[in-house]
């Protein structure tokens, strides 16, 4: 009776530790702007975070800005009430995270999409093109007219890589293949314009593109409606969007942010955060392409054994992507 006692005293004792750390530990997010259900980016953000609640049960917090001026105001208020780590989603973010993280020096910054050098920021970056280059070797494959294309979001060095290393996939695949490529904007409304993303991408279709991918954000939803409505295949980015179109979304290149946002919040709680730069890609499973149900139909036998390879080849570096951020300049 006594030990049986003394147990359930521990037991107690346990609960209310673990209850006191859930109190103590507070993550948060500051979205980037498109909202947190962009089905995309934010939302893989998002998902990743809602993974580290459902295992640990603690609870964390998020602000979906409405503009610029949002970001600073957002990171400072969850500064000064303690939150850490707080995940900053996108390169907008950097001038922010830079200023506040500096006046917080004893709390935990994590950004993505951009470097941040301050001893209390983890800057996570992706290798975009790695992915990019392996839907593009898809794209070229499955298009039937040789023609393909692709609409970016905001007009910046982080969305002329995703566009490089698409181009250096396709041509991989098929060198004779002829690439569209539209950009949607050059401020950050240009990720949250579905109805220019699809105007965009019917202007590809009526000069013969039937494939199209997008790195938009909300944007890009626009553009994989419009292929579908088509008849013609879209690829989506960041999450899988395979099922917003079934059997019209040829794959999807995954960005891992949400593993990322995951590990953020699991190592600042188990004291195996670090600040510096994660650099994300192939081998690190840092970026993927999207194979399920909804596409599993597109992707013939042959199609996969190529990409597969080309995986192994780029992870080997027998395939060197080139990344257009090195030096603003795409090799083909």
């Amino acid at each position: 009776m006594r030990l049986r006692t003394l147990g359930l005293a521990l037991a107690g004792l346990a609960a209310c530790a673990a209850a006191a750390l859930a109190q103590d530990f507070k993550p948060a997010i500051v979205y980037d702007l498109g909202g947190k259900f962009d089905k995309s980016f934010n939302e893989g953000v998002y998902s990743g975070a809602e993974r580290f609640k459902a295992e640990t049960g603690i609870a964390y917090r998020d602000f979906e800005p409405q503009n610029d001026a949002q970001r600073e105001q957002a990171l400072r208020r969850f500064a000064r009430d303690g939150y850490s780590p707080i995940v900053a989603v996108g390169f907008s973010q950097a001038s922010a995270v830079e200023k506040v993280a500096g006046e917080y020096p004893d709390l935990k910054f994590a950004i993505i999409d951009m470097v941040v050098e301050r001893p209390n920021v983890q800057s996570i970056i992706f290798k975009e093109q790695e992915g990019s280059f392996l839907v593009g070797m898809l794209a070229a494959m499955a298009s039937k007219t040789g023609k393909v294309g692709f609409v970016g979001g905001m007009d910046v060095p982080l969305i002329r890589a995703f566009a490089c290393g698409y181009v250096q996939g396709v041509k991989h695949a098929r060198p004779d293949a002829e690439i569209f490529q539209n950009m949607t904007g050059t401020t950050g409304a240009a990720w949250n314009d579905p109805v220019k993303g699809g105007e965009l991408a019917k202007s590809q279709i009526d000069r013969g593109a039937d494939v199209i991918y997008h790195a938009a954000g909300g944007t890009g939803i626009g553009v994989l409606r419009a292929a579908a409505d088509a008849g013609k295949l879209g690829i989506g980015v960041d999450s899988n969007q395979n099922g917003l179109h079934p059997g019209k979304v040829l794959t999807s290149m995954l960005k891992r942010v949400d593993t990322a946002t995951y590990k953020t919040f699991m190592d600042a709680r188990d004291g195996k955060w670090q600040a510096g730069i994660l650099n994300l890609g192939l081998a690190e499973d840092g970026v993927a392409w999207a194979l399920d149900e909804n596409n599993r139909a597109l992707i013939t036998p042959e199609m996969k054994e190529a990409v597969d390879k080309a995986a192994e080849a780029i992870k080997a570096g027998t395939i060197k992507v080139h990344d257009y951020r090195a030096d603003n300049k795409c090799p083909v």
